[in-house]
């Protein structure tokens, strides 16, 4: 029973600069202290300079050692000498007409994610990827047609937000008056990759995103989308605590192994076991079920009350994504007027029932549309579509 959840497939090894420093990005507090230590710093000193380079570096967003100007010059030599600030690097950025905006970052060894922030009104919502593609295959999401190549780093996934947040020019001033605004103020786990494939490294990164010395995201602010990877949902709620969405998209196993085939593995009754302890774990509010609506395959009036009979007694809104099509995708997207029927269905049984307004379609930055644009570019939209069995 405690043997350790792994993919379906290996991932390559990283290639990674051989500086001969550490990167700060990514280490949780008591990663930075160790290595502070390890460098030289006296133990009784180690906390105090654990807060001041965190703050230097989460919160004002610095990343010269030079510029930390209440440090002592020989201790910033030091710094210097032993550590560095290195985010992945911005390859592209597209600006849809929507405001959307889609990152394509470029990690070590050469690999790209794709990363994408969405404007709206009275909050900002940055998706990040967790993995370099993804060993799922739902047959729905473009992203699944791109092989897994490797888990990101705690530090690659920090990395988003700061450049996300340099990109945004969010940065405080020092001495400048204090801005609430958070135009990044929200981040879900919804990109490219099964986050809790990549346990650890989210963690440790959500770890980071959510102190409040830096860059003090509430974990009330932070969803982590699975497609029910079972024996993780548990140490979710008890060691990240952040709000959980599931993947969710069929009302029986026969359609759901099809469409999300990690139910073959846990199918859906043994999910939505783990799905009952989730909010009394972690004080979550509810847990929001994603579903995608495909034209004929999962949008019936049956499929609608089988899916409010499945998620009775667990405190619940569920999502509903109009398709967003891409080259060679196997489905079509609900009508308009199918998924207002759905959705009626739902509410009336009294779960909320959003339709998502899909964003940024025009530069596929829309759920399920991620990819990397140098995966894109070996195939052609015959290869994609033979990958996607149509």
């Amino acid at each position: 029973m405690n043997a350790p959840i792994t993919q379906d497939v290996l991932t390559l090894p990283r290639t990674l600069p051989d500086s001969g420093r550490v990167n700060i990005i990514g280490l949780t507090r008591d990663q930075l202290r160790q290595a502070l230590i390890d460098a030289g710093t006296p133990e009784k000193q180690a906390r105090m300079r654990v807060g001041q380079v965190w703050q230097w570096v989460y919160h004002w967003g610095v990343r010269d050692f030079a510029r930390m100007s209440n440090l002592a010059k020989d201790y910033r030599a030091l710094l210097a000498e032993r550590f560095e600030i290195v985010l992945p690097e911005i390859v592209t950025r597209q600006i849809s007409t929507d405001g959307t905006r889609k990152y394509l970052v470029r990690i070590a060894g050469g690999h790209e994610v794709e990363t994408v922030y969405i404007p709206e009104d009275g909050r900002g919502t940055l998706c990040v990827s967790s993995q370099v593609g993804c060993t799922l295959t739902c047959s729905f999401c473009h992203t699944g047609t791109q092989k897994l190549v490797r888990n990101l780093t705690a530090g690659e996934i920090v990395g988003q937000l700061m450049l996300a947040r340099d990109d945004l020019g969010e940065w405080p001033e020092p001495g400048a008056p204090k801005d609430e605004t958070r135009l990044v103020s929200n981040i879900v786990l919804m990109g490219m990759g099964e986050p809790l494939y990549n346990f650890d490294a989210v963690r440790d990164a959500m770890r980071v995103c959510m102190d409040n010395e830096g860059l003090s995201l509430s974990r009330r602010r932070i969803t982590l989308s699975t497609s029910g990877v079972v024996p993780e949902i548990a140490r979710t709620a008890q060691e990240i605590g952040c709000q959980l969405a599931v993947s969710f998209h069929a009302t029986t196993d026969d359609v759901r192994n099809v469409l999300v085939p990690i139910n073959k593995r846990w199918n859906i009754a043994t999910l939505l076991d783990a799905l009952r302890d989730y909010p009394r774990l972690s004080n979550s509010e509810r847990i929001t079920f994603e579903y995608v609506m495909l034209a004929g395959v999962n949008d019936s009036d049956a499929d609608a009350h089988r899916l409010v009979d499945l998620i009775r007694g667990i405190p619940a809104k569920i999502n509903l994504i109009p398709f967003n099509e891409w080259p060679g995708a196997p489905y079509k997207r609900s009508s308009n007027n199918r998924i207002h029927a759905f959705a009626d269905i739902i509410y009336n049984a009294g779960y909320a029932s959003p339709i998502r307004t899909p964003r940024g379609e025009d530069i596929m930055a829309a759920c399920g549309q991620l990819k990397s644009a140098t995966e894109r570019g070996r195939k052609s939209r015959a290869e994609i579509a033979a990958e996607a069995n149509v």
